[in-house]
């Protein structure tokens, strides 16, 4: 299903972010890659209200930026949630990325080391120098075995053909394989964080 955000954002975006809480609540484990922004459910609130800004901004929106980014953090209570398990792979360049300046980065890094604590979060992070064996491409979300998300300039994609989720899965796979987890991640954000105290 193709879904302008022209036409989803009608609403607003703190109803948006609303309408995906039923899809979490039932499910429970969560597939994420993302190449250019840290995953939604990871963000801080400072770093959210500057997403959300440029969404509104390109979009031409309804601004009820402080209900939208207090949706989305409320999301975050599913990490701690029942027995879910999340696991994300995100592309280096997602930490050095800069939204909202330093400070909202230095802190949007600190919530990634933070989280990647917690018992039901695997984060693998993809550095820069590894020998590709599958393309970055578009962020998606893989929901149990039954929905793929993926988001567009234009429109979000909501994929539930058997086959097409297969390959994301092989495709989610691959990417987890070139990912580096625990301590040598930790040094990848770290190094992030390093480049961002110098700017």
């Amino acid at each position: 299903m193709w879904l302008e955000w022209q036409r989803q954002l009608r609403g607003g975006l703190k109803r948006l972010q609303e309408k995906s809480f039923p899809l979490y609540e039932r499910t429970q484990r969560f597939r994420v890659y993302e190449s250019d922004v840290v995953p939604g459910i990871l963000q801080t609130a400072e770093y959210c209200l500057e997403i959300l800004k440029i969404a509104s901004e390109f979009y031409e929106t309804q601004t009820d930026l402080d209900a939208a980014v207090a949706a989305r953090m409320e999301r975050q209570h599913y990490l701690y949630k029942g027995d879910r398990k999340f696991a994300f792979v995100i592309e280096a360049r997602t930490l050095t990325t800069v939204f909202g300046g330093r400070d909202v980065m230095l802190g949007q890094l600190d919530r990634l080391l933070a989280v990647m604590t917690l018992p039901s979060v695997s984060l693998g992070v993809i550095p820069p120098d590894v020998v590709r064996r599958f393309w970055p491409g578009e962020g998606f979300w893989i929901f149990d075995d039954q929905l793929i998300k993926i988001e567009t300039t234009s429109a979000g994609i909501k994929v539930t053909q058997p086959r097409e989720i297969a390959l994301f899965e092989k495709a989610f796979m691959l990417l987890q394989g070139q990912a580096v987890y625990g301590r040598d991640a930790r040094h990848v954000i770290n190094e992030a964080i390093e480049h961002l105290q110098h700017l």
